[in-house]
């Protein structure tokens, strides 16, 4: 399965799956459609599936486009935004599978950002790393802000995350990550891996080019809220427990 990464908006990504031994794609995500569409007609392939990760516009935008132009594109999302995402027609819970092409993925159920929100994740096979498609919930050094869920719900969400392979490349739907490492390295100055990574992607931006994937492993050594059992970070919120550790940090993450 090959992932493209079409950046949108002001800071916005889609991902195209394609299969092109099927000359099939799925979408992930759709902001908006024409880029979408642009990207097909170069593949010459044809779309099969919308997988939403939630309902905001940022991220649904181009569903009734794509629908007008493959009527029998199938679109996902999860069970509790049944009458939130255009065109829903297979509604997901925690566990659930989808098929695009030969490859299988496994639904997250991941509350926090949004009360509904889900991830598709795509596990490794014997030549590829796995695909998480996590929408606004983990981002590269940071995570989502909590629109309709507490932060009880989007730890446990991360949690999820945390099991998942370290080299599991993480596709989120933002280019956060410059701003999200200066946030980190305010409340985790010593971590020398953060450190490291942030001289990286200041290079990186320098030349404005893409932060994204990630991987599982790099976050979970730099991120912040993949890190609250951390002393360090415990220490810099005057927190005593994973759970207040994670809501002082995304109260300052707010406020930054």
């Amino acid at each position: 399965m090959q992932v493209i990464r079409i950046p949108v908006l002001t800071d916005n990504y889609i991902f195209l799956l394609c299969d092109r031994t099927k000359n099939i794609a799925a979408v992930v995500d759709p902001a908006i459609a024409e880029p979408v569409i642009e990207q097909l007609q170069q593949l010459d392939a044809k779309l099969v599936a919308i997988f939403n990760t939630h309902h905001h516009h940022d991220h649904v935008g181009g569903n009734q486009q794509l629908i007008k132009l493959f009527n029998d594109v199938v679109v996902y999302g999860g069970a509790e935004d049944r009458g939130r995402i255009p065109g829903q027609q297979v509604f997901l819970k925690e566990g659930d599978r989808v098929t695009f092409g030969d490859c299988t993925g496994q639904v997250f159920f991941v509350p926090g950002h949004t009360r509904a929100h889900i991830a598709y994740y795509f596990p490794p096979t014997a030549t590829e790393s796995g695909e998480l498609f996590c929408g606004d919930t983990l981002f590269a050094g940071g995570c989502g802000r909590l629109f309709e869920g507490t932060p009880t719900q989007m730890l446990e969400s991360l949690t999820k995350f945390q099991a998942l392979p370290d080299d599991t490349r993480v596709w989120c739907a933002h280019e956060y990550t410059l701003n999200n490492l200066k946030f980190a390295l305010t409340v985790d100055s010593t971590n020398p891996d953060l450190k490291t990574r942030f001289a990286a992607v200041q290079a990186v931006r320098s030349r404005n080019e893409s932060t994204i994937p990630s991987n599982l492993g790099l976050e979970k050594r730099t991120n912040p809220f993949l890190r609250w059992n951390q002393p360090a970070l415990q220490t810099a919120v005057n927190s005593s427990n994973p759970f207040q550790t994670f809501a002082r940090l995304r109260g300052m993450k707010d406020r930054f």
